[in-house]
């Protein structure tokens, strides 16, 4: 194994070592149910917002939003803006009251709102679809870092991801992990800032300039080994050498393409020399001008996509579990309040950082522009930069610490929420045990990650905001803010928003999507979706007017009076809880 390789493997080796370390001192610190699941509600704003950072930036957001920035230029600075926006509709409509209910889980805050058993127990399969759907991408993420820094293969990467996160949780549950991610958070701003001065201020040394008409160029002779199918656009003659596949004919040697379509098959080899024109995956900006300029195909269907992404980025953010469950261990509603506010100011600069070396990267890795990878810019770009010596070597360590920390700080947050479900909706009897629960939590997406192709982190992360937008999010809205909402109402809601969004998750992942509005509308749902959940609920919940629970006055007072009326109630305070 190479020394840059043995490097990244002794980072990533080091944050499982140390994560499971500080978690060892949350072990100590858990003694009852309460501990496992919420913390005893004793979490602060300052370390509650580091946790919260630190599971909600996960591998998706430290090295897929580069990766988009890469490749589509400034029409994915909408993800960011999207993914922040989420909190502040957190901190408007939900953090607070939810804090208030008393409620440990989404399913309990149903319950809770609505008593209907039916209710409790569609939200506790979405929490788990939702939850497994957001775990795949992390551990997959896990397997790109550990093949693309180490040229290990990929299931190493997953496996031990999953094994890190598993020991993290049963240990402590949420006391444990409240300290795990807190640490993570930190660990990646580190990993994300120091090469945005180093590779920043190089930058600023340079004559290299985005602001060229034509495509981006080669800088020293470049191989790209083509891992999976890959659809090129090429605007100028490019000198090629090919050994593989290339629009169904086997090809070998030196060649000149022309301007056009070229369909790569995976285990192509392509050799460009220094100064050759970069071709760029079909559909992308192929010139840097284009990529600075928003809009640049001039589409309704790109406006619409971009409007989908928005509403899923803001609606959605509030209906993630592994989010949700942390604003109950704050101790009080205004402590909720305060830790939005510093989450707002944490992932806003996080994703600056982001935003920055996505830019960068277009200078210094454009043969990912032509394999696709483009996930794996953020990893890459220290030792293209700095070349292959200690610095970058150095540089590149850091940065598969903070992506270690990103896939794991999620992942564990998901589990401790999958876990707090199953542990008190589905397990029941001698089998009602939280490390079990935690157990099952990770085998499922454990085996999917294994099973199948990797995923661009660009469509399955939309997506699941999606789902969670289309879902939860009109049952938390409605039934934090409507005296009106039914269980009715809220069952045929959920049903509506998660069957449609199942429908375009399912189309998205395994089916080739037609063009225009249509393929748009299946591959970014929630314009739809998320709408179509709000009025089924409001709509239905009028027809069955006559079925409001009797306390919902009640219900709404509790949510929303100060705490020091002691009118609210921990789940766990309650006669004959578990």
């Amino acid at each position: 194994m190479s020394t840059p390789a043995l490097v990244a493997l002794s980072a990533i080796g080091l944050v499982g070592l140390v994560s499971a370390l500080i978690g060892s001192y949350g072990v100590r610190m858990a003694r009852s149910t309460s501990d496992f699941l919420v913390a005893s509600r004793t979490v602060g704003p300052m370390a509650n917002a580091s946790a919260i950072s630190g599971e909600y930036l996960s591998a998706a957001s430290f090295l897929g939003i580069a990766g988009l920035i890469l490749r589509e230029g400034a029409d994915a600075l909408w993800y960011p803006i999207a993914f922040v926006a989420g909190y502040l509709a957190l901190l408007l409509f939900v953090a607070a009251p939810l804090r208030r209910s008393g409620a440990h889980t989404v399913p309990d805050f149903a319950e809770l709102r609505l008593a209907s058993p039916a209710l409790r127990r569609l939200c506790t399969v979405f929490v788990l679809v939702i939850g497994w759907l957001y775990l795949l991408p992390q551990l997959q993420g896990a397997g790109l870092a550990l093949t693309t820094l180490t040229g290990l293969p990929a299931w190493s990467g997953i496996a031990g991801a999953g094994v890190v996160v598993l020991l993290t949780v049963v240990g402590g549950g949420m006391r444990s992990i409240t300290f795990v991610q807190a640490f993570q958070y930190w660990l990646k701003l580190t990993a994300l800032l120091v090469p945005a001065l180093v590779i920043g201020g190089m930058f600023l040394g340079d004559t290299s300039s985005f602001d060229r008409p034509s495509s981006p160029r080669f800088t020293q002779d470049t191989a790209v080994d083509v891992r999976t199918d890959v659809v090129l656009a090429v605007t100028e003659p490019v000198r090629v050498r090919v050994d593989g596949t290339v629009n169904g004919s086997r090809a070998r040697g030196e060649v000149t393409w022309p301007p056009g379509r070229y369909e790569v098959d995976e285990g192509t080899a392509l050799r460009f020399a220094a100064g050759s024109a970069v071709p760029t995956v079909d559909g992308a900006p192929t010139t840097d001008r284009q990529w600075l300029e928003p809009m640049t195909g001039g589409a309704a269907d790109q406006l619409l996509s971009i409007y989908s992404v928005l509403v899923a980025g803001f609606l959605g953010t509030m209906g993630l579990p592994h989010v949700l469950v942390r604003f109950y261990t704050n101790p009080d509603g205004f402590a909720a309040r305060r830790t939005t506010v510093i989450v707002l100011g944490m992932i806003g600069f996080f994703y600056v950082l982001v935003t920055l070396l996505g830019a960068l990267t277009r200078l210094y890795t454009p043969q990912l522009l032509v394999s696709g990878e483009t996930d794996a810019a953020v990893l890459l770009v220290p030792t293209a930069v700095l070349g292959h010596d200690w610095a970058g070597w150095l540089l590149g360590g850091l940065v598969a610490a903070g992506a270690a920390a990103a896939f794991l700080s999620t992942s564990s947050g998901l589990v401790v929420s999958l876990a707090g479900v199953l542990f008190t909706d589905v397990l029941r009897g001698r089998w009602t045990d939280f490390r079990l629960a935690a157990a099952l939590s990770v085998v499922v997406p454990l085996g999917l990650a294994l099973g199948v192709t990797r995923l661009d982190f660009a469509l399955t992360v939309p997506l699941v905001f999606a789902v969670a937008a289309a879902t939860f999010c009109p049952l938390l809205v409605l039934g934090i803010w409507w005296r009106g909402l039914t269980a009715a109402g809220a069952v045929a809601g959920v049903l509506v928003g998660g069957c449609l969004s199942a429908v375009a998750v399912a189309l998205s992942l395994f089916a080739v999507l037609p063009q225009g509005w249509v393929g748009v509308l299946l591959y970014r749902p929630a314009v739809v979706t998320v709408p179509t959940a709000f009025l089924t609920m409001i709509v239905v919940s009028l027809f069955t007017r006559a079925s409001i629970p009797r306390d919902a006055d009640r219900s709404l007072m509790i949510l929303h009076a100060p705490e020091r009326l002691g009118l609210s109630r921990d789940r766990f305070d309650r006669p004959g809880a578990a």
